[in-house]
């Protein structure tokens, strides 16, 4: 089997030799317009007169489109039609496109839209949380709120009550690759080539805006250069306004945001603040918690709803609360709208338990990680011998579910961190950290170990679904689509293997094209960590089809049972007899078979109400643990981390290679969100970090030494070969890095630790 192999992913010669083709490589006709948006300069106000006659006149322009010039406004909403493509009186945010330019070339554009004059009169922009509370400004119709248990009086018959809060900071994506689209018009068709995790959406949206039925829009990725969530719906306006501007011109038409406009334009990971009160005994062990969630979603709903529902989900993270409420408002302030980044709210959700975790261990003078541990969900039933153990409820001391109602089935968490304590000697280390800060004033070390838990489904039901096509050619060589996308996670490649090994054949034989909803209709965003979950099972069922057909062949031939029919390395074997797989391939061809198949799968035992805040929500859990070392310079808040452990769950990985290639990726970038990526608006409500020159991410010299292992156990439900999703829940890693820097302030009071925890808050926290 081609599965579990380290195998190197299907472009990277493509990508070091800088031959990969993306959105903005692909050659595009003689003729091609390029497009561009003016962009409003305030947060918040009423646009009394646009005037774009220099705009107009400028070098290079062929046509200037307001709202005034459309016959009716697109939608790039992918939730509820409250985004219009330009602006139609309202300024929501500074960065908000107020018309579209079109010209001869990319920079003649760009150079057009910074020539508008507007007249706005100015409103007060909503940009706090307090801004938005004493405006009543939200979404969801105020407060949502899930409560499991008496909190009341699990609060009130507490031994202690710890209470605090924390400002959690958003996140800019940086994909390397910014957005881009191509619109290209045919004779009864738009072809829209676009960077995008959701080609169904921009299908369905660029439809609407042109009034056709989805089957005259063809959305086309072959692959970006970097998603994160950024692109499951902020790729929506510029496909639209190429199209629309395709429409009108009859040319082609193409736009990239330059760096600067799409960190302006786009949104990013929600910004919480977090507020809890949790009761517990004396040892650290919780009788209930309370938290109190405000998410700042920015100008518009976008999928703002499910991220904080999220958050909400993961509140518990991987801790048995006897009792939990949880109550999250969603408001609107006037910046960017907040969209999906990996975790989609997952994060924001388990930093607040972590938090309360540390908060309590302080409280009561214990080790941190004993507090965790002493919360733990109850460990699952070891595995038989025979394979994965079934999946059914436990009866166990406290809940054996979680606060929305979901059995913790598969817990492994206790033995996995017990590995890793051991693996990184934890115990002698936290000792030596000890023994240096007594010694040291002003380099102080501390350390963490923070566990992860996290839910693999979307949480909109329907979306767990995916479909595939695969054709094999009379000369052994097989072609395949899938309704994910490939965004560098290597999607494509674990896909490739899963077919290879299903027709047990070499996996050069198999060949990935471009996602594309002409092939594969009605394809799910590739999110929630879901993408390999999903297609892969897709491309698994469409193989087996096609295999039992070519089974059924040889069979007849050889008078045996088609089940008997053997497909490993590259090889056929019934009866006896041996077949190279373009031998059968032929023969099936000859004998009038068909060798082309689509596959569908729908995750199974799955169920969600929102509204009541029960069900079934997530098809498993994946779980990890890590362990960061830090040393904070009390003088200037100057801060490493010094070196992470950690061990990670991906059941039986699909592909080792490339889910270490992703824990490692994602643990940085969630050091990333948590020590240095800080987004800074002015009072105005202007977007200051807009460039590489003002935003800091981590680069190589910020990495510390790294040591990544994974679990080696099957996932306990019923995925393709048992694999686990390694998309998100890596990202949660990086909370041991922060949890480690609040250690190293530790001393007589509590130090609360906001985030990102950048070397002016560390300075502030250790003053105090």
């Amino acid at each position: 089997m081609t599965v579990a192999k380290p195998l190197p992913h299907e472009s990277a010669e493509l990508h070091v030799t800088g031959q990969a083709r993306y959105a903005d490589d692909v050659p595009a006709p003689a003729g091609t317009l390029h497009l561009a948006f003016g962009l409003a300069e305030v947060a918040a106000g009423t646009l009394d007169a646009l005037d774009v006659e220099a705009v107009r006149a400028a070098p290079g322009v062929v046509a200037v489109l307001t709202a005034a010039d459309l016959d009716s406004m697109p939608d790039c909403s992918p939730s509820n039609h409250d985004e219009p493509l330009l602006c139609t009186g309202t300024i929501h945010y500074a960065g908000q496109p107020l018309y579209l330019v079109v010209a001869d070339s990319h920079l003649a554009a760009r150079r057009a839209a910074r020539l508008h004059r507007a007249e706005v009169t100015e409103t007060a922009p909503i940009l706090t949380v307090e801004d938005a509370l004493a405006a009543e400004a939200w979404f969801d119709g105020g407060p949502r709120i899930w409560s499991d248990g008496d909190v009341e009086a699990a609060l009130r018959d507490a031994p202690h009550v710890t209470t605090g809060e924390i400002e959690i900071g958003g996140q800019e994506h940086f994909y390397l690759e910014g957005q881009a689209a191509l619109a290209l018009p045919g004779e009864d068709d738009m072809h829209v080539v676009t960077s995008t995790q959701h080609p169904t959406e921009i299908q369905h949206k660029v439809a609407d805006a042109l009034g056709v039925p989805m089957h005259a829009v063809r959305a086309e990725v072959r692959r970006m250069g970097g998603g994160f969530g950024g692109k499951e719906s902020q790729g929506n306006a510029l496909a639209i306004a190429c199209a629309v501007a395709a429409r009108r011109t009859g040319r082609p038409c193409r736009m990239r945001y330059d760096r600067d406009d799409d960190m302006v334009v786009t949104g990013k990971r929600h910004a919480f603040r977090v507020a809890y009160e949790a009761g517990h005994d004396g040892e650290g062990r919780l009788t209930g918690v309370r938290f109190r969630h405000w998410a700042l979603c920015g100008w518009s709903q976008d999928l703002s709803l499910p991220v904080a529902d999220r958050a909400m989900l993961h509140a518990d993270n991987a801790y048995d609360v006897p009792a939990m409420e949880i109550a999250s408002w969603r408001l609107r302030t006037n910046v960017q709208s907040a969209t999906a980044f990996r975790g989609f709210g997952g994060p924001q959700g388990m930093l607040g338990i972590e938090r309360v975790m540390d908060h309590v261990a302080h409280a009561v003078g214990r080790d941190p990680l004993e507090v965790r541990r002493l919360n733990y969900y109850a460990e699952a039933p070891a595995e038989e011998a025979g394979g994965p153990a079934p999946r059914t409820p436990r009866s166990i001391s406290g809940t054996s579910t979680t606060h929305y109602g979901q059995p913790v089935d598969d817990f492994c968490l206790g033995a996995m961190t017990d590995r890793l304590a051991d693996r990184c000697d934890y115990a002698a280390r936290r000792a030596a950290v000890a023994a240096w800060n007594a010694a040291h004033d002003v380099l102080r070390k501390g350390i963490a170990l923070t566990p992860v838990k996290f839910g693999i489904s979307f949480t909109l039901t329907h979306l767990n679904q995916a479909g595939a096509l695969v054709h094999v050619y009379a000369d052994g060589s097989i072609h395949l689509n899938h309704g994910g996308t490939e965004m560098g996670q290597g999607l494509h490649s674990k896909v490739a293997q899963v077919a290879a090994s299903r027709f047990g054949c070499d996996p050069g034989r198999v060949r990935i094209t471009a996602t594309d909803t002409f092939k594969v209709p009605n394809t799910s965003a590739t999110a929630a960590s879901s993408g390999a979950d999903l297609n892969g099972m897709a491309v698994a069922r469409a193989c087996d089809t096609i295999r039992d057909r070519m089974a059924e062949v040889l069979a007849a031939d050889h008078q045996a049972d088609a089940a008997s029919v053997e497909w490993a390395g590259d090889r056929v074997r019934v009866g006896g007899a041996e077949y190279g797989f373009e031998e059968v391939a032929a023969k099936a061809y000859a004998a009038r078979v068909s060798l082309s198949s689509t596959g569908f799968y729908a995750t199974p035992e799955i169920s969600w109400d929102r509204e009541a805040g029960r069900g079934r929500p997530f098809y498993y859990f994946a779980y990890g643990a890590s362990c960061s070392e830090v040393v904070v310079d009390t003088l200037t808040g100057e801060n490493r981390v010094l070196r992470t452990d950690i061990l990670h769950d991906a059941g039986s990985s699909l592909n080792p290679a490339l889910d270490v290639g992703q824990i490692e990726g994602g643990f940085v970038q969630g050091m990333g969100w948590l020590t240095m990526e800080e987004l800074v608006w002015d009072d105005a409500g202007r977007l200051r970090t807009h460039a590489p020159s003002t935003y800091k991410i981590p680069c190589a010299s910020d990495v510390p030494d790294l040591r990544v292992h994974l679990w080696d156990a099957p996932n306990r439900a019923g995925t393709i070969y048992r694999s686990k999703a390694v998309g998100e829940p890596p990202f949660m890693h990086g909370i041991s890095a922060f949890m480690a820097l609040s250690d190293a302030l530790r001393g007589d009071r509590y130090p609360m630790l906001d985030a990102p925890a950048t070397p002016e808050r560390l300075l502030r926290a250790a003053r105090r």
